[in-house]
Parts: structure tokens; sequence; C-alpha cells
């Protein structure tokens, strides 16, 4: 349609597909009539452990759109879960929505049900909270850190981060030598993943669109 000449950028025929246009500043036409705009979409993924959250990949490794239906405009993840970790995964075509769930500004907490290799102890507990130096010296610190549940030679732990960086807990961990096993997200501010199966996805309500961002709403029915 583009090469064809039947595409417009205000008001002129584009026939480059690679022409670059900002969106909400530029009018984009076709055969000469405006274009219907895309409805707004907010979705929740379980994410699985070893899928990549990227909209394709080199190798052909599997990716987070996968596990979306087909039938849905096309979504972008809302910040990012790396390929060892799974658990809760925000998408949206909004990308204003998007930036003030990850802006710092805002202090969305985001918690996390992480098992490692080693019996919890108070100091590693106190350790995590008051803060840790990374390998690249960066200095990591949780919002909270509680025992979740211990078994003969591992643990599972509750961490909550209100600003979380690239890797956060598994630097924090590695830094104090103790090795991930686990790593779920299971809460983003009041939203909660819930008995959302493993590699399911579905639409947000309206009061869970707004309990993820600065919006403001009742807190009742988002608990695990």
């Amino acid at each position: 349609m583009i090469r064809a000449g039947r595409v417009g950028v205000n008001g002129t025929a584009q026939r480059d597909p690679e022409t670059r246009v900002t969106p909400g500043r530029d009018r984009i036409e076709v055969d000469g009539g405006g274009l219907p705009g895309t409805p707004k979409a907010y979705w929740m993924l379980n994410k699985p452990r070893g899928v990549l959250t990227t909209t394709s990949d080199e190798k052909g490794r599997q990716t987070v759109y996968a596990y979306l239906p087909k039938d849905i405009p096309w979504l972008a993840p809302v910040g990012r879960l790396d390929k060892a970790s799974e658990g809760l995964l925000l998408l949206t075509n909004d990308s204003e929505w998007a930036a003030q769930v990850t802006s710092p500004a805002h202090h969305i907490h985001k918690t996390y049900h992480v098992q490692i290799n080693r019996i919890a102890d108070p100091g590693l507990i106190q350790h995590l909270r008051s803060g840790v130096q990374a390998e690249d010296r960066e200095w990591l610190c949780a919002k909270s850190v509680e025992v979740l549940r211990q078994g003969e030679k591992n643990s599972w732990l509750t961490i909550v981060l209100e600003e979380g960086k690239n890797r956060q807990i598994r630097r924090m961990l590695q830094a104090l030598g103790v090795e991930v096993l686990r790593l779920v997200r299971v809460a983003i501010g009041e939203l909660w993943l819930g008995d959302l199966a493993k590699g399911e996805s579905r639409q947000l309500t309206l009061e869970e669109k707004r309990a993820v961002s600065s919006e403001r709403a009742p807190s009742e029915g988002f608990a695990p």
C-alpha cells in the first residue's frame, strides 16, 4: 500500500516504508482517509521459565508472544523478566501507562518469591534489607525481605523491590554467595498473579489497570 502511493503523511504521499513518523503529531491517511484508532489493551501473562521477553529472537528461541492470543492488538512488554525468571508480566499498547508503571518516580513496588540454595539466616535477611554492593560496585537493597518457608536445604523468600534494577535480586544474592534456584514475580503494585496458570494470559480489568499505575483504586480483590 505504501509503495503504491496509497499512504499519505501530513497530506503528502509517501512511498518509502521506512519513513519515520511521530504518533500524535503526524497525520497518517490511507486512500485519503484517516486511520481507525487502535483500542488500548492491557494484559497480564504468567511467563514460564526459559521464555524470552522480546518480540523475536535471532536464534529462534521461544518468546512471550507464543503465549498470547493471535487476535489481539500488538502489545509491548512493560518492563522485563529475564529468561530464567518467571511469573507476572504486563503487556500493553498504551505507552503512557507503561511509562507510569516502570518509572522509578512512581515507586510501584514489585513482589517476588525467590528460592535460594541455603537456609536463610537472620544475617542474610539483614544484608538484603540494608543493602549489598554488587560485583559492578552498584549499591542494591530491597524494600522488604521475609522468609516465606524453609526446607531442609533451601529457603523461599518474599522480596519486595521499589526500584527494580537490571537482574537486581540475582545480583544481590550473588554478591552474598547465594544461588537463586527459582525467581517468580508474583505482584506488581496491588496486582497479584493469583491463580493464573503458567503460560496463560488474560486481559486486565479497569480496577486492575488502575492498581498498577499512579491512578488510585481500592486494593481489595488483588490478594494472592
